[in-house]
């Protein structure tokens, strides 16, 4: 595959089980200890995929997620004996792209990496790898598929690899209304789950970053979901 995952865990145990499954189904597999050292090795190695564990000494994983996604959207998923909504919801505000909580089963978090790097890096590709199209316009919004890059103008828009998915759903069919089962599934590649908050989480996030200049992009459909509008 030739992918490169870090995994940051100050738990030696769990970083030498996952390297053992990942290195085994084909990854290149780095690993930090804490969040100062997952820092560097973010900057310094550029992997594909992060396993950014939560309890970590020095930076934890919520302090080290936001800063990396200050300039950077590589696929993130967070680990942690935590299962609460409150801090699912807390990672994915933050710019988390999945969520994996100990103890687990590494057949599962193998899984998880693969869906997480298969959706991002074959964005370009589309839904049903039928239809390849390198710019979607939309206003003066452009997605650039094979790049995973959005400009509003002249302007780089920084986004997560799931809050570019949702853009690029709604870029595709602008004025068409969304279900939130509909993003979800498009976006994190998942079954819907009724009580599941995450793509209110999204869109509000997404609707953040497009809409500092005060223009309004999304709207939201009482009863029905959202759609990206039709720009002048």
């Amino acid at each position: 595959m030739g992918y490169k995952i870090l995994i940051a865990d100050d738990e030696a145990e769990i970083r030498e089980l996952l390297r053992l499954y990942l290195e085994k189904d084909g990854y290149e597999v780095l690993e930090a200890a804490d969040g100062i050292e997952t820092m560097a090795k973010v900057k310094k190695e550029q992997p594909d995929l992060l396993i950014l564990d939560i309890m970590m000494p020095g930076l934890d994983g919520y302090r080290v997620l936001r800063n990396i996604r200050e300039d950077n959207n590589i696929p993130v998923i967070m680990l942690s004996a935590k299962d609460t909504n409150a801090d699912k919801i807390l990672g994915l505000d933050l710019g988390a792209d999945d969520y994996i909580t100990k103890p687990f089963e590494p057949l599962e978090a193998v899984a998880r990496v693969s869906s997480n790097i298969r959706r991002f890096y074959a964005l370009g590709a589309g839904k049903d790898m039928q239809t390849k199209v390198k710019e979607l316009w939309v206003g003066d919004l452009c997605l650039d598929a094979e790049a995973c890059l959005v400009y509003q103008g002249d302007e780089k828009i920084e986004l997560t690899s799931i809050e570019f998915k949702i853009l690029k759903m709604f870029m595709e069919e602008p004025g068409k209304v969304f279900t939130k089962q509909q993003i979800y599934e498009y976006a994190w590649g998942d079954e819907y789950m009724m009580s599941d908050n995450s793509v209110m989480v999204g869109i509000s996030k997404l609707r953040t970053k497009l809409e500092q200049s005060g223009r309004e992009y999304i709207s939201t459909i009482r009863g029905l979901g959202y759609r990206l509008d039709k720009q002048e």
